[in-house]
């Protein structure tokens, strides 16, 4: 078999076999396949595309490629979520402690953050002590005793997939639809989930800008799920302003808090009950997802999802006298209001605007190498439909830097469109996609 072969193949619009495609990536892994020639078989993927069997079948070889977790040490069925990303997402920070605290076994894997603000990581190291960097028998204890645990990605994961794309990175190949959806469900299927529910996100502060690009990346993924024998939902949800209030790792920590207290957002509270509702259906644990969502919201009301957080963070080294203290945790020097320049109604929010202003602030990573403030950061207090006088303050910059702060709230302001006109809010849940039989289970 020669790579040679295979790219003619596919630039002319031909489909790879599992077999080809198994080749191909175990020899670039091997480092028998040179970069160029893996460039120009990115290339003709990005203008010919893939088939969903070449889709899976790369996806496989991709999560094969690697170590793979075995999580039948842990009883019962295991749930994974995994985001594509966007502005003020802490989703996980509160979803697994209720999911948890339900009885359902979350055994997830995480990376750090690259932009605007950290990862799932980078957030639950805000708890003095809490580490990720645990061995697996310490993560397979965890999810057996309390029913939860997140550890960070090894490096042994799904190493074609790092390969690929620090290639797919340099050679503008990243954005078409199998290789982004291959990229992302191989790390998923190698952690080993039974079930699996993706919230894909959707404009101007996600990774897909457009509805339309949004569900074509979630059909594919939960086809791949599906066709891997894992159980796999996507959650297509609005990211065309900030989730939430909080954009910033302690603050949106204090804000997960919160929500696990019934005190948070709407629209974060109402995202962490429908991505809960489906990892308890897929789970067998309910029958349905309106019975799922009121055992959710009983766990909340009794105190069970915030103690699950606790138990969560103490197993993993963390301080647990932060999740009933959110207020021992480190603030920011700068505590700054940005005034409302006019009266009128918010009728647009740049959403990746106000991530951006969180990385101006320090608290995301503009390389791999970059630090994290972990203290500063944004709390709005409008969003879009608000209603607002004028000198009324639009959000709180949380900063340590006074030019960092000058030079957020600029940009901030003109992040944000006010008009005489209310608009309506559009709806937080675009879509869901089920997989088939959903329905006659």
């Amino acid at each position: 078999m020669r790579m040679y072969d295979l790219i003619m193949k596919k630039r002319n619009g031909g489909a790879l076999s599992q077999e080809e495609i198994r080749y191909m990536v175990n020899s670039y892994t091997a480092g028998e396949i040179p970069d160029y020639q893996m460039s120009a078989m990115m290339m003709a993927i990005y203008f010919n595309g893939m088939t969903e069997e070449e889709t899976l079948s790369l996806t496989m070889a991709m999560a094969e490629s690697g170590d793979t977790l075995d999580l039948s040490g842990i009883a019962g069925v295991k749930v994974d979520k995994h985001s594509t990303g966007g502005v003020g997402d802490k989703t996980s920070l509160a979803l697994t402690p209720m999911v948890a605290a339900c009885g359902v076994k979350v055994a997830k894997m995480s990376g750090r953050g690259l932009g605007h603000t950290g990862g799932t990581i980078d957030k639950l190291e805000s708890f003095p002590g809490f580490s990720t960097e645990i061995e697996i028998d310490a993560f397979e204890r965890n999810v057996n005793e309390i029913g939860i645990s997140i550890m960070g990605q090894t490096k042994d994961l799904a190493p074609a997939d790092k390969k690929l794309y620090a290639l797919r990175d340099v050679t503008a190949t990243v954005d078409q639809i199998s290789l982004i959806a291959s990229s992302i469900m191989s790390k998923k299927l190698a952690s080993g989930a039974d079930a699996i529910v993706l919230d894909v996100k959707t404009g101007s502060g996600a990774f897909m800008k457009t509805l339309t690009d949004s569900v074509a990346l979630a059909e594919e993924m939960t086809r791949i799920g599906n066709g891997a024998g894992r159980k796999t939902i996507a959650v297509i949800s609005d990211m065309d302003q900030p989730l939430g209030f909080a954009v910033g790792n302690i603050l949106e920590v204090q804000e997960a808090i919160a929500t696990l207290r019934g005190e948070g957002p709407q629209d974060f509270t109402q995202l962490c009950l429908c991505l809960g509702s489906y990892m308890l259906v897929a789970a067998g644990k309910a029958e349905d997802e309106k019975q799922a969502e009121k055992m959710l919201k009983e766990v909340i009301e009794n105190g069970k999802a915030l103690e699950k957080l606790a138990e969560f963070v103490k197993a993993q080294g963390g301080d647990p006298s932060y999740v009933y203290q959110p207020q021992k945790f480190e603030t920011a020097r700068v505590q700054r209001e940005i005034p409302a320049p006019q009266a009128g109604y918010i009728q647009k929010i740049v959403c990746d605007e106000i991530g951006i202003c969180s990385l101006i602030l320090g608290g995301g990573r503009e390389t791999k190498e970059s630090t994290i403030d972990l203290s500063v950061g944004l709390i709005l207090h409008k969003k879009v439909g608000d209603k607002v006088e004028k000198g009324e303050s639009l959000a709180t910059i949380y900063a340590n830097d006074e030019g960092k702060c000058e030079q957020a709230t600029e940009r901030f302001l003109a992040a944000y469109t006010i008009t005489n006109v209310k608009k309506e809010t559009e709806p937080l849940i675009k879509k869901v996609i089920l997989p088939s039989g959903w329905n006659e289970r």
